[in-house]
């Protein structure tokens, strides 16, 4: 590293460097950077500067502390100081744990009442053959603990970022579908795909359309006419577009959110690795609804159904934390 001071008609380069041994600490080097002269002659016949390293600190001499003797320094300049500043924040930054890991570690607490509440509804495993009001409350309970999780950051930072208040929404919209597919043998089944079709696309509002990720979209569209294609024969009367429509808006929310994964090349946050993780196991949860109702029974098929739902919801819950835009950057995203 070098910063180049010109006070006047000369430039002076500074950089600094540890030094060979633990007690010598920081060795800061002065070196002319003004034009080259022919050797042995200087401005004025006078030779030119000799680069000179002194280390700041040096072994102590006996009685001394900590086994080093602070010299003396000279008055430094402000780009002196910036030098060393630059030198030693670059050695603690990487002793410092990584920002996400501990962004992830305070988030923790904040969700012990949604894992509560999962406990409950997979220890009580309530039939799914006597709907109830009590059943319904038990089902949505853990989806109630994600709107907590959320509003614990405060209502300041929903109203301030458009996609976490969107994700909040998207979980209220889940919680109703989840209500109405306990009456689903009743005529309710419907009704419970219309609301998580709302929340997935809001959630595919929250996720944005940077980066676009074509060749991922067009992989996941392939995936998706193939799992239609092996629903297409049990599907009757208006299921047949229902179902079609759902699965495409489903894609859609799934790419939204894989497409943000970038972890070769580029900074990636947390967040968006919790977000496409949430979307994937979101699908798979859906897609064995699908195939359990409309092509052959699946083993264990609600264990799997509920066990990945309620770990595709946590996950999108927690991408809301470090949201993607203020209000600020989305409104002049919108305007330009």
């Amino acid at each position: 590293m070098c910063i180049a001071v010109c006070p006047g008609q000369e430039c002076v380069c500074l950089s600094a460097k540890r030094g060979p041994h633990p007690g010598t600490g920081i060795t800061v080097t002065f070196l002319d950077a003004s034009p080259g002269f022919p050797e042995g002659r200087g401005p004025g016949g006078t030779h030119p500067p000799v680069r000179e390293e002194k280390p700041l600190l040096s072994p102590q001499k006996p009685g001394g502390l900590g086994g080093v003797e602070a010299r003396p320094r000279p008055p430094s300049s402000p780009a002196c100081s910036v030098a060393v500043s630059a030198v030693t924040s670059r050695g603690s930054q990487s002793k410092d744990p990584a920002p996400g890991a501990r962004e992830v570690k305070s988030e923790g607490p904040k969700l012990v009442p949604f894992f509560k509440a999962t406990c409950v509804y997979f220890v009580l495993w309530l039939p799914s053959s006597s709907p109830s009001w009590v059943s319904a409350l038990i089902k949505c309970l853990p989806i109630f603990c994600l709107w907590l999780f959320l509003l614990a950051h405060g209502l300041g930072f929903l109203l301030a970022h458009p996609s976490a208040t969107r994700i909040f929404v998207g979980l209220v919209f889940s919680a109703v579908g989840d209500a109405f597919l306990i009456w689903q043998d009743q005529g309710y089944f419907v009704h419970g795909v219309l609301m998580f079709a709302v929340t997935h696309m809001l959630y595919a509002s929250a996720f944005g359309m940077r980066p676009l990720a074509l060749r991922t979209g067009l992989v996941m569209a392939v995936l998706a006419g193939l799992y239609y294609a092996l629903l297409y024969p049990g599907l009757s009367g208006a299921f047949t577009y229902l179902v079609g429509v759902y699965v495409a808006i489903i894609t859609f929310m799934g790419w939204r959110a894989v497409a943000g994964l970038q972890l070769v090349g580029a900074a990636w946050r947390w967040t968006e690795l919790a977000a496409g993780s949430g979307a994937v196991l979101f699908m798979v949860s859906d897609m064995t609804i699908g195939i359990n109702k409309f092509c052959f029974p699946v083993p264990y098929s609600r264990a799997l159904i509920m066990s990945t739902y309620y770990a595709a919801q946590m996950l999108i819950a927690l991408s809301a934390v470090e949201s993607r835009e203020p209000v600020e950057d989305y409104r002049l995203s919108k305007a330009n």
